[in-house]
């Protein structure tokens, strides 16, 4: 079982979280026999954060409770609070997630925070669009590994810019292995365009009832 560890922050950019997190704990498009994934929020307290959007989040756990294994999933989300020092200790732990090969996906302002452990400067990535993370970050020396994409996957690490959040998602879920590759094409592609036809194909790509 994966488990994903969703850290929550004050400011929390809800949008940027809603597609992966919704696919994942619903498992309404998962494929037959799909390895299965539990969610839990994760915070530096248990006091509730407050989202940008409004919303009231009570932590599951704390930093100290994630078990850092090649199974463990950290989604980072954007935020207007990343400077907060109190936040270093996440970054930490998303660096010996991937030293261990567990995955850290960060998204918008949480890409800073990375860059800000050095955790860029070697690896595949991308952000708000060239020289964001210049301006955000003195520690940020990863220039010749960006990639101007909204969402890159490098591995076991995958990133996005604010405007990203889709193939964001969809390179997650395909990291994890939940979907058919059918399946996950035409949700991509549905929720992208809209357009009807890659509704219909991903209905007939999921498994039948009285196969599950």
């Amino acid at each position: 079982m994966s488990t994903i560890y969703v850290y929550v922050l004050d400011t929390l950019a809800d949008w940027e979280l809603g597609d992966v997190t919704a696919e994942l704990n619903s498992g309404r498009f998962f494929k037959k026999g799909a390895p299965l994934v539990s969610l839990k929020t994760v915070s530096y307290s248990k006091e509730p954060i407050h989202t940008m959007g409004g919303l009231k989040i009570v932590p599951d756990c704390l930093i100290d409770d994630i078990v850092v294994s090649d199974t463990s999933v950290l989604l980072l989300p954007g935020a207007d609070t990343w400077n907060n020092p109190k936040h270093s200790t996440i970054t930490k732990k998303a660096s010996e997630l991937l030293s261990l090969d567990g995955t850290v996906c960060a998204i918008c302002g949480a890409t800073a925070a990375l860059a800000n452990y050095g955790l860029l400067n070697n690896r595949s990535h991308t952000s708000n669009g060239q020289g964001f993370l210049e301006m955000v970050s003195q520690s940020y020396k990863g220039q010749s590994f960006y990639i101007d994409k909204p969402s890159v996957a490098d591995n076991n690490l995958i990133t996005a810019g604010s405007t990203g959040a889709l193939l964001w998602s969809k390179q997650i879920i395909e990291h994890l292995g939940v979907f058919e590759s059918t399946t996950l094409e035409s949700w991509y592609e549905y929720f992208s365009t809209g357009k009807p036809e890659h509704f219909f194909a991903l209905m007939q790509s999921l498994p039948s009832k009285n196969e599950n």
